[in-house]
């Protein structure tokens, strides 16, 4: 029970309509027999059981982390439970973990902190070295190398660590103590958002020091603090309360509508294709919203470099392949040996490609092409998108590259926003984008930026 089982990774049981362990693997015979328990009798791991009737309850499958106690340690699994055409369920346990259990001090006033201190936050793990094990993606927000790339790293890479109001580290107490701790002012160093950790220690089978298992929970700005905010604190607070959820939901309903699990009633597997496709909107708004944030601010600037504009276009319409197909609108690309070189910020470039191809798709007929051309023009490297839609009236072209601003606002299309922070983001690196159009004849959209020779 010390280690994860790598001989039998999944420890497999069948819980009868009653609730009864009807069969079970080895493993999760002895755990339920430590808890009092037997087959055929009431299944007596109080946190399994649990997600046994909720399986029942809903039936439908419910996959989730479980913590089960067992004697002095506590047991991390991930339990899928999929109910039986009889009523039964059968439980498939992976990721069977043991931790040294929590153990809580006399005063009850310290036992309600720790209960209330597990409500919230983002969560965090480190090794016995305070090497990071783990970290909930919204503290990996705006981390430049991304968040997989601090597994292994010192705590101290994640977070910036401050003093409390008596001029000490309450961590440092906490790990020289193995105790403990609620109060460390801290800051994430990609954001500078302030956060407030709390954690407490692991140990190992043998009583030893083996890490820390905590949460962050990010405080609130003063409203001067708020003002001067960065774009960047900005994306991570808005990452933390939207991004992350809506990409759960987005996961579990693509899930459903996949039917991965088995068969589902055709109109559940419709609603959640349905919910899918919300979710991606708003994720999509999100991110608008932040590149909003960012470029309306005084001191927005890009960096820019010597970069490969034809190569980037042919990178935006594989990105909209996908989108392009099943739309039945095909996408003619620069030729792969072409090659124009501009000063931008591929990124920002990037970005401002598959915006105009995105819509250039979206307001093609099916059976129309988009055009893609990459070209230098004097001093400027451009590059035309153009589409067979309905076409721009002349008095709408300079209203669509405004704030929310969409020629129809009844037709299926996006916040408004896109185009405006695509010629803001394009100006903001020395270029512009044009619109040429007439009704009935397409649209064609121009990026230029500086060449160079």
């Amino acid at each position: 029970m010390n280690a994860i089982d790598t001989a039998r990774p999944v420890v497999h049981a069948r819980i009868a309509p009653d609730g009864c362990l009807a069969e079970a693997d080895a493993r999760l015979q002895a755990l339920n027999a430590r808890a009092g328990g037997s087959i055929g009798a009431p299944l007596a791991v109080p946190a399994l059981a649990s997600l046994v009737r909720l399986a029942q309850r809903l039936r439908v499958l419910v996959a989730r982390a479980v913590v089960a106690a067992d004697g002095d340690t506590d047991l991390d699994m991930w339990v899928r439970a999929k109910p039986d055409p009889d009523g039964g369920v059968r439980l498939a346990i992976s990721g069977w973990r043991p931790r040294g259990a929590w153990r809580g001090e006399a005063d009850p006033h310290h036992r309600a902190r720790d209960f209330m201190g597990t409500m919230g936050g983002s969560v965090w793990e480190t090794d016995a070295a305070l090497r990071l094990t783990y970290i909930a993606p919204e503290l990996g927000a705006g981390v430049a190398m991304g968040r997989d790339a601090l597994l292994g790293q010192p705590l101290t890479q994640l977070f910036k660590l401050g003093e409390d109001e008596t001029g000490t580290v309450p961590m440092l107490s906490a790990l020289a103590m193995r105790t403990r701790f609620d109060d460390q002012p801290a800051a994430l160093r990609a954001s500078g958002n302030r956060v407030q950790l709390s954690a407490a220690p692991l140990f190992d089978a043998g009583g030893g020091f083996a890490g820390l298992t905590g949460t962050a929970q990010i405080m609130e700005l003063a409203d001067d603090e708020a003002a001067n905010a960065s774009p960047q604190a900005f994306a991570a607070r808005l990452n933390q309360a939207l991004r992350a959820p809506l990409g759960r939901i987005i996961a579990n309903a693509d899930s459903i509508n996949a039917q991965a699990e088995g068969p589902l009633r055709q109109d559940y597997v419709d609603y959640a294709a349905d919910i899918a496709v919300a979710g991606r909107h708003l994720l999509g708004l999100v991110d608008e919203l932040v590149d909003l944030h960012a470029i309306e601010r005084p001191d927005f600037t890009v960096a820019v470099e010597p970069v490969d504009l034809a190569d980037i276009a042919r990178r935006a319409a594989g990105l909209l392949a996908v989108r392009a197909a099943a739309a039945s609108v095909r996408i003619d690309r620069p030729a792969a040996d072409d090659a124009l070189d501009a000063a931008a910020d591929f990124g920002r470039a990037l970005q401002i490609l598959v915006n105009l191809i995105g819509n250039a798709v979206r307001y093609s007929p099916p059976g129309g092409m988009v055009w893609i051309r990459a070209e230098r023009d004097g001093d400027r490297a451009v590059v035309v998108v153009a589409d067979q839609g309905k076409g721009i009236a002349t008095a709408d072209q300079q209203r669509i590259f405004e704030k929310f601003e969409r020629v129809d606002p009844g037709e299926p299309g996006g916040s408004g926003l896109g185009l405006y922070i695509a010629r803001r983001l394009a100006r903001a690196m020395g270029g512009d984008i044009t619109v040429d159009s007439a009704p009935g004849q397409g649209a064609r959209f121009t990026l230029s930026l500086p060449a160079i020779d």
